[in-house]
């Protein structure tokens, strides 16, 4: 009997879902921290965080037959470190109420949908580019510290991609974890098994706190998330409507806020890992590994305490190379993607060469500014052509 999915569906899942959890738990933690968050509060935040993401992923994906991803604000997150301090737990819950209300709002009227649709291919493709190259740098930055850990997972990489592009990226990290034990770099002492409870947090609310981290949180979400994450849909051909989707974003957020589900958006770099070719040469049967990314998001959020354990018990040179070597199809499509049509070039490479400059202005990220000005450029140069 043939199973409904491959290995490659639960692998790239399991690594979209190990990117977005080793790249930025620790802020989640500390921005609970900030607002002087118990353990068993903690806890929650992270059970909130992982139904939410796990619930949309799955819903999403099966709904539109998509790879659609969802993810915590990471550079929301990033704010309320800095923002939340010496706020007390239920200012905080008020505040991600508000965001996540403005989220739903945003949804509904359908102003992002509209402006998505201005987005040309090639700046998409571009941005997305921009945003993965770091990954693809550190793939090599990584092997400074572990060559051999490294070279072996590049090895196993490039001598099966094309006997076994299904399975490269899997066979890819088993041959990883073999050398981390081998050189005994994996430290599970740390790790146990601790089922993450629901905590309860009522909200209040301030105008100042609404206005001086409420609206912030929202434009970080909106600007350097969810912008990304359609564009990422975008540049591998999928097309489906962002209004709906940012607009059950909102709602998630709204629902799952009082236990500390902070913000909730559309994925960028760990849904990319879900749309490549190695995923599976079908397109259309992506949308599997997008639905397997869900159910281990579910997993990590019932078992929310042990996170940490988890993902510190593998060395951070395996994570970086796996994630380097899963996104090495999809940068190579970005850049031929954003680089094929002359006459938009320069506008993608502007916003290629922005978004990987990492800069951020006002809070806000490089992916957003490379589109502004990519955009501008782009239109300027429509505008000249249709002169002559």
């Amino acid at each position: 009997m043939r199973l409904p999915f491959h290995f490659a569906h639960v692998s790239a899942g399991f690594i979209a879902v190990l990117v977005g959890y080793t790249s930025s738990a620790a802020i989640i933690f500390q921005a609970a921290a900030a607002v002087g968050a118990s353990p068993a509060e903690m806890n929650s935040w992270m059970w909130a965080l992982g139904l939410g993401m796990g619930a949309t992923c799955i819903g999403f994906s099966l709904r539109y037959r998509q790879p659609i991803l969802t993810a915590w604000s990471t550079p929301g997150a990033a704010l309320l470190v800095t923002a939340l301090a010496g706020m007390s737990m239920s200012q905080a819950i008020g505040v991600f109420l508000f965001s996540s209300g403005l989220i739903l709002l945003c949804g509904v009227t359908g102003w992002f949908d509209r402006i998505m649709q201005l987005v040309p291919a090639s700046l998409a493709a571009a941005m997305l580019g921009g945003v993965l190259l770091t990954f693809g740098l550190d793939l090599f930055a990584s092997a400074q510290t572990q060559p051999w850990l490294v070279g072996v997972m590049l090895i196993t990489y490039l001598a099966l991609r094309r006997r076994l592009p299904r399975y490269v990226i899997p066979l890819s990290l088993l041959a990883g974890l073999a050398v981390a034990a081998g050189l005994d770099l994996l430290q599970f002492e740390q790790f146990s098994w601790q089922l993450a409870w629901p905590v309860l947090m009522t909200p209040s609310f301030s105008l100042a706190s609404l206005i001086g981290i409420g609206i912030p949180l929202f434009v970080v979400t909106m600007a350097s998330q969810n912008v990304p994450g359609i564009a990422v849909l975008r540049a591998h051909g999928y097309q489906v409507k962002a209004s709906p989707l940012i607009s059950w974003t909102g709602i998630t957020g709204i629902l799952l806020a009082p236990f500390g589900g902070f913000a909730f958006n559309l994925a960028a770099i760990s849904a990319a890992v879900c749309m490549g070719k190695e995923v599976d040469t079908d397109p259309a049967q992506r949308y599997k590994a997008a639905v397997w990314a869900g159910v281990f998001y579910l997993l990590l959020g019932l078992f929310g305490a042990t996170v940490v354990g988890l993902f510190a018990a593998l060395p951070t040179e395996l994570v970086m190379a796996i994630a380097g070597l899963a996104l090495l199809g999809t940068i190579g499509n970005s850049l031929s993607v954003a680089l094929s049509q002359e006459s938009e070039r320069d506008a993608a490479l502007l916003t290629f060469m922005i978004t990987a400059s990492g800069v951020a202005l006002f809070g806000i990220g490089s992916a957003f500014w490379g589109l502004v000005v990519g955009g501008i450029v782009h239109g300027l140069n429509v505008r000249r052509s249709a002169q002559r």
